[in-house]
């Protein structure tokens, strides 16, 4: 290859790498009606919303809140690593608020729940309330209650609700310093 065909190729392959980095930090910086703040001493960050959702991410949580209705307020989250704590008051946020991962689907009118994404699961317990969970491409999924959780991989399985023991819970917890 020519120095001017390895010289574009470079700059096609820089080109291609800064889209996607800025594609990544506006999805992650939109901040649909939320304001950020950093937990000093740790590198979690909080999310507290207009309708007083409040949103704590862990360190290294990939996600983007996501204005579904238009109207300047975040009712959804797009979920592809690591964990969330969500606190979402009831009939605060008009038509619920849902967290969307690759592997599944939670959504509430009032609760507080946390949603994890790792190795190809995302899983999810209830703290308080209720929670719908589904898989993206069906319409049939479990509903959880406090203390119960599921673990949703790829695939068509039933979904199975299990009380989750106090080491698990702990340890997720800890994760947003609760």
């Amino acid at each position: 290859m020519s120095a001017s065909g390895r010289y574009l190729r470079s700059l096609v392959a820089c080109m291609l790498a800064c889209v996607f980095w800025v594609d990544t930090a506006s999805a992650q910086s939109n901040n649909a009606g939320c304001t950020f703040e950093l937990v000093a001493g740790t590198s979690r960050q909080i999310l507290r919303c207009r309708e007083g959702l409040t949103i704590i991410a862990e360190d290294g949580a990939r996600f983007a809140l996501v204005d579904r209705d238009r109207n300047g307020s975040a009712d959804a989250v797009r979920l592809r690593r690591k964990a969330l704590l969500l606190d979402a008051p009831a009939g605060r946020v008009r038509g619920g608020f849902a967290v969307v991962t690759p592997q599944a689907i939670a959504a509430v009118r009032g609760t507080k729940w946390a949603v994890d994404v790792a190795r190809g699961k995302t899983s999810v317990f209830v703290v308080k309330g209720r929670v719908a969970v589904q898989r993206p491409a069906s319409n049939a999924g479990v509903v959880l209650g406090p203390g119960e959780g599921v673990d949703v991989e790829a695939g068509t399985g039933t979904l199975t609700v299990k009380r989750w023991p106090a080491a698990r819970v702990s340890a997720l917890m800890a994760r947003f310093g609760q």
